[in-house]
């Protein structure tokens, strides 16, 4: 396993379609283990292989019980409902913004075995996966925003937040 550095938002490879994996082999085991120990190393809830410049349709993500998923060729075959949050991304460091996703996806893929399986998420992780599946098409978070006026530096957000805890707390 080794570390990989992430690209940030301005690389052309993360605005390209990543490409399918024929096979799954060894070296799509050690890329979703070098993954996995980047994302870890972060601390990110995901990562797509061509974050780290690599333009394969692998990603792998950290579920909300922090199971990680690596999965080959992944795919949503079905969603469900909506959900809106802040979020980020590694290759945007520093900022969040407001996005709108589905509450529950079902992903289908291939394990580092090249197994197909299928999972079931929910909330958080269901976001997650939705995110690290666009960067496999080119898109960004700041693609899906709700509106740009909620793009905002991670300190910023943080403050709101506790100044609303504090006015809830007072009242």
């Amino acid at each position: 396993m080794a570390l990989r550095p992430i690209l940030t938002f301005e690389h052309p490879v993360l605005r390209e379609k990543a490409k399918k994996v024929s096979r799954v082999d060894t070296s799509i085991q050690r890329l979703i283990d070098d993954l996995t120990e980047t994302m870890l190393d972060a601390p990110g809830a995901g990562l797509a292989a061509n974050q780290i410049g690599v333009p394969l349709r692998v990603c792998v993500v950290k579920g909300d019980d922090n199971q990680i998923w690596g999965l080959v060729n992944p795919e949503i075959v079905k969603h469900d409902g909506v959900q809106v949050g802040y979020e980020g991304c590694l290759s945007y460091p520093g900022w969040v913004g407001e996005v709108a996703r589905h509450e529950t996806v079902v992903v289908k893929g291939r394990n580092r075995r090249g197994k197909e399986v299928r999972i079931k998420s929910t909330g958080f992780t269901a976001r997650a996966f939705q995110h690290e599946l666009d960067h496999l098409d080119g898109v960004l978070f700041i693609d899906r925003l709700t509106s740009l006026d909620t793009l905002r530096r991670v300190e910023e957000l943080e403050a709101e937040e506790r100044e609303a805890a504090a006015a809830a707390a007072s009242g």
